[in-house]
């Protein structure tokens, strides 16, 4: 397996792999590689020759900087996994002046408010941290197709708002969340739950299920008060938001309307843990 560290030699290795017509996938991570990883690894290798993993704990898109220090990192366990995966991957997993320079500050993007609702009125700023690393990153590996997971879909919008904003030549991919057999999405934060907490996250996934169920039928209130009082009788559970937004806008829902796509948004703590996930209602 190749890893590079430093811009030019990712940039030649790749540029050579181009001139002999080869696709390049992309997937850009903060290492602390799980099965939901994995997952984006197998579908860039199905649709690319070549796959480009990068490992980086972006420092710009932590608006809590305790988050940032408990962040889980294990480079050698991330490279193991990787091989066992394919050994022809190429990683990329760069210091954060490699990164940044010595100016580690985050661009000011527009997007159309798409980063001012759920994740983005918890976590002021995150997104725009997120959109500056990936424009980095994207520069520098210059892949064909970058893949994402659905986990993070209002990530997923602004990847693809990120894209048309820096007119960047990348077609951005979004896959499936993936989850372990009860429910709970594959997370790298799912490895700092304590035992008990562990057992009652699953919940969370059961909840947006019954969510989606109601969604048929009943309005987007009485949804919103099923949700806020199931997490009510949670001793082990507690929820920061719940929303019901528009797939393609992201705004918030109060009635639905005809020929439009809906998703329910949730973010929870289990603990000091925070949880997201989400689902399409329709």
């Amino acid at each position: 397996m190749h890893v590079f560290t430093n811009r030019p030699e990712i940039s030649n290795a790749v540029a050579k792999h181009k001139e002999n017509g080869s696709k390049i996938g992309f997937v850009p991570t903060m290492g602390a590689l799980h099965r939901g990883h994995a997952s984006l690894f197998n579908f860039a290798l199905q649709k690319c020759d070549v796959v480009v993993v990068s490992i980086f704990v972006n420092p710009t898109q932590f608006n809590n900087s305790q988050d940032l220090e408990t962040y889980p990192r294990d480079l050698q366990a991330d490279l193991e996994l990787l091989e066992n995966i394919n050994p022809n991957l190429i990683v990329f997993a760069p210091s954060t002046t490699t990164i940044y320079g010595t100016n580690i500050e985050s661009i000011d993007y527009n997007f159309d408010g798409l980063d001012t609702v759920m994740e983005g009125a918890f976590r002021p700023g995150h997104f725009e941290g997120v959109a500056t690393v990936l424009k980095y990153l994207f520069e520098i590996v210059q892949p064909h197709f970058a893949f994402f997971g659905e986990k993070d879909y209002q990530q997923l919008q602004i990847v693809n708002k990120l894209v048309a904003i820096e007119k960047l030549p990348v077609e951005i991919i979004g896959c499936p969340i993936s989850r372990h057999d009860d429910g709970l999405a594959e997370s790298s934060r799912n490895m700092r739950l304590t035992h008990n907490h562990r057992e009652i996250a699953p919940f969370i996934y059961s909840t947006l299920l019954k969510a989606k169920e109601l969604f048929d039928d009943k309005g987007i209130e009485e949804i919103h008060h099923f949700v806020t009082n199931a997490f009510a009788e949670s001793a082990l559970l507690k929820l920061e938001y719940f929303e019901i937004a528009n797939a393609r806008t992201l705004e918030h829902t109060v009635a639905k309307r005809a020929n439009e796509s809906y998703r329910a948004f949730i973010a929870v703590f289990a603990g000091d843990v925070r949880l997201i996930d989400n689902i399409a209602l329709n």
